[in-house]
């Protein structure tokens, strides 16, 4: 599905490549929705570990980086693309997108309440948007085709995260 797309995926090619008959697919899942809503839910489960470095900037630094070393290779764009178009599809896999989301924006609430604690971000911040711009940018550029970050920008895209937030110096 991740290669294909949806639309694109039967159930033939699932049960090909997993060395069995269509009706051991069927038997397990009824339909090709029910199929792609439990393929999904496996990829959502996957977790990125929480920086936490003792420095925002570092925390944001090696956070990014995960993310966009993800995105930048083929599975990880063709992702966040079935992510985004099987979202709009179908209910239960924007529930399931949303809270794989969910968990990983309270992973990232947990490293900005930590620099806010020390001093290094305004308390003040709109810590649901700090937290967000990164996720829209790449949903952005996954939707427009246009290319993903590099690791190469991660410096600058903490810098313009850091300004956003950062404390008065």
């Amino acid at each position: 599905m991740l290669q294909r797309g949806f639309d694109r995926t039967t159930v033939d090619d699932v049960a090909s490549h997993a060395g069995v008959g269509k009706a051991t697919v069927y038997r397990r899942w009824p339909s090709k929705e029910d199929l792609a809503v439990a393929a999904m839910e496996s990829l959502y489960s996957t977790e990125m570990p929480e920086p936490d470095t003792g420095s925002i900037a570092t925390d944001l630094a090696e956070g990014y980086r995960s993310v966009l070393a993800f995105v930048n290779t083929p599975d990880g764009a063709a992702y966040l693309r079935t992510s985004i178009a099987e979202s709009v599809r179908d209910d239960r896999i924007a529930a399931l997108y949303r809270a794989s989301t969910e968990r990983r924006e309270a992973q990232s609430r947990r490293t900005f309440e930590r620099a806010i604690e020390r001093g290094e971000v305004r308390a003040d911040i709109d810590i649901d948007s700090a937290v967000q711009w990164l996720g829209g940018l790449l949903a952005l550029r996954a939707i427009t085709h246009r290319p993903m970050p590099s690791l190469d920008e991660t410096d600058a895209l903490v810098a313009l995260t850091l300004r956003g937030v950062g404390a008065a110096g």
